[in-house]
């Protein structure tokens, strides 16, 4: 595996915004596709797709959300999802972007799905990757929480209350299909995230009031809201999704009226990261308007 220095040789990182400093790492002069990470991530979650997507014509821009890396952290909005819509929003208004691709992983998925409904002028395509957020009737779907969000709350704050190179590594693993997916760099930038105080303490906020705890109104998106998406979507799932199956992605993409569904084999929460040529090429399709096949 190249390294994530290597894989960015070619794209620039910097900070734009107008109400929000929000660090970004980009390359391409394409139509845009911003690329938003999970919780508790980073934008080097894409940094193995960012030079591969600019080279297929798009600008691809992964961007660190508010309370996460080095964008900004103001005083923690217990109604998280709208204002990390709003800072995505205000990236775009800074770079007089009117519309924009999105693709986003796990947590960045809701936040794509939050603009899609409340700001639908703003998405052109959508990409839902192993996405979060969506509220099923019980028993529309078979969700195993022990091995999903139980166990990502429980690494997560390990890795934030006590953040050393085997905590970072055991919750990096929770991503992959298989642990030597998780390269000793990856730890690296990941614990100087975590031991940088101001985003320690931003980040054990964030963690405290994620995964169904917290005081916040529930922002969950129920299931038949899913209908109202009018953007072309794509949902991205893998054969080992940690706590809900490819069952769950075909649930999703059903319900959305131009929904796709795709689902990568020997994958798990990071698709773009374990085959990044893969999930390359198969958002390339899409955001050209082909068919992915399933």
């Amino acid at each position: 595996m190249a390294s994530i220095w290597t894989e960015l040789m070619g794209a620039q990182v910097r900070y734009l915004g107008n109400q929000h400093r929000t660090r970004v790492i980009e390359a391409g002069d394409g139509a845009p596709l911003i690329l938003l990470h999970g919780v508790g991530g980073h934008a080097e979650a894409y940094a193995r797709n960012i030079l591969p997507l600019a080279a297929n014509g798009f600008r691809a821009i992964a961007m660190d959300l508010l309370w996460h890396g080095y964008s900004d952290k103001p005083p923690f909005s217990n109604d998280a999802v709208p204002s990390y819509a709003a800072q995505v929003i205000d990236l775009m208004d800074s770079q007089g972007i009117d519309k924009a691709h999105i693709e986003g992983e796990s947590l960045g998925g809701w936040v794509g799905m939050w603009m899609a409904l409340e700001h639908p002028d703003r998405v052109d395509r959508l990409i839902l990757n192993t996405t979060a957020g969506v509220r099923f009737a019980e028993g529309h779907v078979h969700e195993k929480p022990g091995e999903g969000r139980e166990l990502l709350r429980t690494r997560s704050l390990d890795a934030i209350n006590d953040p050393t190179p085997e905590t970072i590594r055991k919750r990096l693993e929770w991503l992959m299909a298989a642990p030597d997916r998780v390269t000793d760099e990856l730890v690296d930038v990941r614990l100087k995230i975590y031991t940088d105080p101001e985003a320690n303490a931003s980040l054990k906020t964030v963690f405290e009031n994620s995964f169904g705890f917290g005081t916040g109104p529930s922002r969950q998106i129920p299931e038949e809201r899913l209908a109202d998406i009018k953007a072309p979507t794509l949902v991205f799932w893998t054969e080992k999704n940690p706590g809900t199956g490819p069952d769950v992605g075909e649930k999703i993409a059903s319900l959305i009226p131009n929904g796709q569904f795709y689902c990568m084999d020997d994958a798990a929460h990071w698709p773009q990261w374990e085959h990044p040529e893969e999930h390359d090429r198969v958002v390339t399709a899409f955001l050209r308007g082909e068919s992915v096949g399933a």
